[in-house]
């Protein structure tokens, strides 16, 4: 893989950039307080917008590794932050990237995350190199496979009881796309 760290990616309605300290009362706000969207994650809520900077700070510090792909999703139509996307597993013998991603609850059922996923696919294949891009859910979140499928990603199968997120040991279903799936 080539990498290139994260870089600000501009969609139709969507900036996708790096995430700054100042961010920490959007996110808050916007989703990291939410039950609703980290009801299926593997993180709690955020206590407090200080419990929220403390996540940040990590964040800001890693844009210093050219392998490092945390973006804030920027809705331009208020110019703030609703989400988050990133690489949160990479396996660089197979070029590989895993991604995970969450938006507030305000914005679902919008075409936002997809249109987040389909901006970060193309990066990972166009300028990165990867091969492979993989993503899960859990089966009660059926929304999240609809992104992926909306994003071209194939359907791999269902491991049962192989993760865990705040509803406990689940069952994972596996997607992935292939940069010759797009090329072909």
């Amino acid at each position: 893989m080539k990498h290139c760290g994260t870089r600000t990616i501009e969609t139709e309605r969507l900036i996708l950039r790096r995430f700054t300290i100042e961010d920490a009362a959007c996110m808050y706000k916007n989703w990291a307080s939410d039950e609703a969207v980290v009801k299926y994650l593997t993180w709690p809520v955020h206590e407090n917008e200080n419990a929220t900077k403390e996540i940040l700070k990590p964040w800001v510090e890693s844009y210093k590794e050219d392998n490092y792909y945390q973006w804030a999703i920027v809705l331009k139509e208020i110019d703030e932050p609703i989400g988050s996307i990133s690489a949160v597993g990479m396996k660089e013998s197979i070029d590989m990237v895993h991604i995970g991603y969450c938006i507030g609850s305000p914005w679902w059922h919008q075409g936002i995350t997809s249109e987040s996923l389909k901006a970060i696919i193309e990066f990972f294949f166009d300028k990165v190199g990867v091969n492979r891009i993989e993503a899960r859910h859990d089966p009660r979140n059926p929304h999240s496979g609809m992104v992926m499928k909306k994003c071209g990603m194939k359907y791999e199968g269902t491991m049962r009881s192989a993760d865990k997120n705040n509803q406990g040991i689940c069952d994972a279903c596996w997607y992935s796309i292939l940069k010759s799936d797009i090329t072909d």
